[in-house]
């Protein structure tokens, strides 16, 4: 893609004691691009995501944003430059609503002493707010006073991407978004990453799907033993040359 990225990795490396999990890795988003991030199980895939969520800084390398040098060394660092990250267990409260789930942790409180002194959440902004959201990204929630726990697993993973966009973040990492959704409630999510492409929001994708990332992606880069193995233009690149960069087969074009 032209023009300068969103987000650059550089000479990416990270270990834990003995083990080298990244060496060198670099990686580029630009705005409203889905890349998607392939490799093997203990291919380095989620460690990068922790790396720049900031949940498990780099050893060495440097992390570019919007053109500037930065260091995401917290998952706050991460969050307050604009990069949201939904993991695969997704961390949602099953016994709250949807309106509540999305607002978890960044509550808002009713106006006034009620709120200032009293500290109640002024839950009709919340469910207000959380329709408005849902509603605009074309996510089919029927009731935001539902608990979670009453939803289907892509509900689920559609409100756990709905509260990552509370923020306004600029990117968005998505782990594994579709794993056991069937066909019909993967749709959905693939749809709602298109509508993040859409309003120029930068996503990586982790999956292991490649039906998936033909579907959504525009490039893809594959991780093999922690390094980068090959980087490709989904929609030209057959699918069976990025599975032989995945297992080894190929490397680099």
């Amino acid at each position: 893609m032209t023009g300068s990225p969103l987000l650059a990795l550089r000479g990416i490396s990270k270990r834990f004691g003995a083990v080298q999990a990244l060496k060198d890795v670099e990686l580029e988003v630009h705005p409203g691009e889905v890349v998607a991030l392939l490799g093997d199980n203990g291919a380095g895939k989620s460690t990068l995501i922790r790396v720049i969520a900031g949940v498990t800084p780099a050893d060495t390398g440097v992390i570019e944003w919007e053109g500037r040098v930065v260091q995401i060394r917290t998952p706050h660092a991460a969050r307050h430059l604009g990069i949201a990250t939904v993991y695969q267990n997704l961390a949602l409260c099953d016994g709250l609503d949807v309106a509540e789930n999305l607002f978890l942790g960044q509550e808002r409180r009713r106006p006034g002493v009620l709120g200032r002194l009293l500290r109640q959440i002024d839950k009709g902004s919340m469910r207000g707010e959380a329709r408005r959201q849902l509603d605009a990204l074309g996510i089919r929630v029927p009731d935001v006073r539902a608990p979670v726990a009453m939803l289907s697993a892509g509900q689920r993973q559609t409100v756990a991407i709905s509260r990552a966009l509370l923020g306004r973040p600029k990117a968005v990492l998505l782990d594994e978004p579709t794993a056991a959704l069937g066909i019909q409630q993967a749709g959905h999510v693939l749809d709602l990453i298109d509508e993040l492409r859409e309003q120029g929001i930068g996503v990586i994708l982790i999956s292991h799907n490649m039906g998936d990332v033909k579907a959504v992606a525009d490039r893809a880069s594959v991780l093999r033993l922690g390094c980068n193995n090959g980087f490709f233009h989904v929609p030209t690149t057959p699918q069976d040359r990025i599975i032989s960069s995945i297992t080894g087969a190929s490397g680099s074009p």
